[in-house]
């Protein structure tokens, strides 16, 4: 979809968990010093999900979520508007939101799986084709 308004694209700051979840620290000790960031939370609601714990992971999906909702908003963000995949300090937000439909679909909350699912594509059809195929 183009971008027909010209509403500005979002890009949030660099997030200081991504270098420590590269290095590969666990993402529960992460979360719990940065809980302000939803990279975390989207890699623990992944790794939950893909473990058959999907009431876990639409926790850690939603936490994620709702912190990227707060970090996009304070990035100028006004409810719609691209969130580019191409920009790294946005993918916790679009990777939380991307589980948060799967696990909503996984427990037969459709109008959630759809919401999470129209907002992902809306906000940057690459992460839609990326994360939900």
């Amino acid at each position: 979809m183009d971008n027909l308004l010209h509403i500005p694209e979002t890009k949030l700051p660099e997030d200081p968990s991504a270098a420590r979840i590269d290095a590969g620290e666990d993402a529960a000790s992460v979360a719990a010093d940065l809980p302000s960031s939803s990279l975390p939370w989207a890699v623990l609601a992944e790794g939950a999900l893909d473990g058959g714990r999907t009431i876990e992971a639409y926790a850690y999906a939603r936490t994620g979520y709702h912190r990227g909702l707060d970090a996009l908003r304070r990035s100028g963000w006004k409810g719609q508007g691209p969130v580019p995949w191409s920009h790294l300090p946005n993918r916790g937000f679009l990777r939380a939101l991307a589980t948060l439909a799967q696990a909503a679909d996984q427990i037969g909350e459709t109008e959630e799986e759809q919401r999470c699912s129209g907002l992902l594509a809306d906000s940057s059809p690459e992460a839609a084709r990326e994360l939900l195929g």
